[in-house]
């Protein structure tokens, strides 16, 4: 896809295992892919209070997409220097095992309004949900919440153009990039749906994915930052492959969070680099030294 190739990662027929045991949601049976045309690309639309940045970062965002095929959302946020990035980000997906974030907070805003800690089992299931993506403690998590709760979680946190699936497939929850964001804004600063404790242990558990799947809004990363991350990755038979990351990059001077979704996808690997392009040229512009900005 393009010019962007994986690299250091898993052998892809590892990948191919691994989205087959864990597609990253909770789907009807697909039938063989047959990808539709993506949509017409469009333009990165950048703001900074830094100068130069907003431009460069346009820029780059659209050459990691030049030759795609996929259809691409972004939405990120910089607050350090007070940048946002757009491309996209009203436009839904399937949100597949993205969502898985959006059962966490839920979960942990009902405990906060009955005023209890998770039990033991809710606390293995949200571990297992988030940090392997394991579908069947997500289902659980789910089916305890059911959809008035996790609705009233999106409310509480103006995530207003997310819908749950009317047959109450979790991984078909329909997203947007820039309600993503939102989510991750609540993970990472205080506010008043989310406790600091509520807050301290989504980023806790993010930050512990296992290693194969850290892939996607994590390359580039810089060494010093604190990366937490979730992915989501799901086949269908129309537009292909969903492939999607959610970053937030913590500690030392950073502080931004970064939102790729993306369909049309020929393969999952295609998905993942098409992301992890982005992710580069993001992290490098968001990290250059000031005297080497425009």
């Amino acid at each position: 896809m393009g010019r962007h190739r994986r690299i250091s990662r898993l052998p892809r027929t590892t990948l191919a295992s691994r989205a087959a045991l864990a597609a990253g949601a909770l789907v009807p049976t697909i039938a063989s892919v047959g990808s539709a045309h993506a949509a017409t690309p469009q333009a990165a639309i950048c703001t900074s209070d830094q100068p130069g940045l907003a431009d460069k970062l346009s820029e780059d965002i659209d050459a990691a997409l030049d030759g795609s095929t996929a259809t691409t959302a972004v939405s990120l946020h910089d607050r350090t220097t007070n940048t946002t990035c757009t491309l996209d980000a009203d436009r839904t997906f399937d949100s597949a095992s993205t969502v898985k974030v959006t059962v966490l907070g839920t979960l942990l805003w009902d405990a906060q309004q009955d005023g209890r800690a998770l039990t033991q089992e809710e606390k293995d299931r949200a571990t297992a949900m988030i940090t392997k993506s394991d579908n069947d403690a997500t289902t659980a998590l789910w089916k305890q919440l059911g959809a008035d709760k996790i609705n009233g979680f999106l409310q509480a946190a103006g995530m207003t153009d997310t819908v749950l699936d009317g047959e109450g497939h979790w991984g078909l929850t329909q997203i947007t990039a820039n309600d993503e964001e939102k989510l991750l804004n609540l993970v990472t600063h205080a506010n008043p749906v989310l406790s600091g404790d509520s807050r301290g242990y989504i980023l806790k558990l993010t930050s512990e994915v296992i290693p194969s799947q850290r892939w996607g809004t994590p390359a580039g990363a810089p060494g010093d930052a604190q990366v937490h991350v979730k992915n989501g990755w799901l086949e269908r038979a129309t537009n292909g492959w969903r492939v999607h990351s959610l970053g937030a990059f913590t500690g030392g001077d950073h502080d931004y969070t970064i939102t790729v979704l993306s369909q049309d996808n020929a393969t999952m690997d295609d998905g993942i680099a098409t992301i992890e392009g982005i992710a580069r040229a993001v992290h490098r512009d968001l990290n250059a030294p000031f005297d080497d900005r425009p």
